[in-house]
């Protein structure tokens, strides 16, 4: 059994899978709207940003922090783009869900980094 080609068939598996086809269709309604796409891009930019500053240890600016909020709280109110960052957070805990069994396997342990 060949890793890289279970690796593939994982990535199909994926590709395939009810959470994917939802995440994909949710995200081109969203995002089909200008400002909509406007609002994510910018609530994503923000989102990482503040990843990165965490995982260094720093503060993100209040300025940011603030404006992170303000987008986050216009976004719920939109359905589709409500629906689509719901559908695209569930896609990302199956991925993470996956990760973590793999890193079991391998011996890696993904505490240290939830750890603060």
């Amino acid at each position: 059994m060949n890793p890289y080609d279970q690796a593939h068939a994982l990535a199909r598996a994926l590709k395939e899978s009810e959470e994917y086809r939802e995440y994909t269709r949710l995200k081109e309604t969203a995002y089909d709207d200008s400002t909509n796409k406007a609002l994510l891009d910018e609530y994503k930019r923000l989102q990482f940003r503040m990843q990165a500053k965490l995982a260094a240890g720093e503060n993100m600016p209040e300025e940011d922090l603030q404006r992170l909020q303000q987008i986050g709280a216009l976004l719920q109110f939109n359905p589709d783009v409500s629906a689509y960052l719901m559908a695209e957070f569930r896609f990302q805990r199956m991925l993470s869900d996956i990760f973590k069994i793999l890193a079991d396997v391998a011996g890696v342990d993904l505490d240290m980094l939830s750890q603060g």
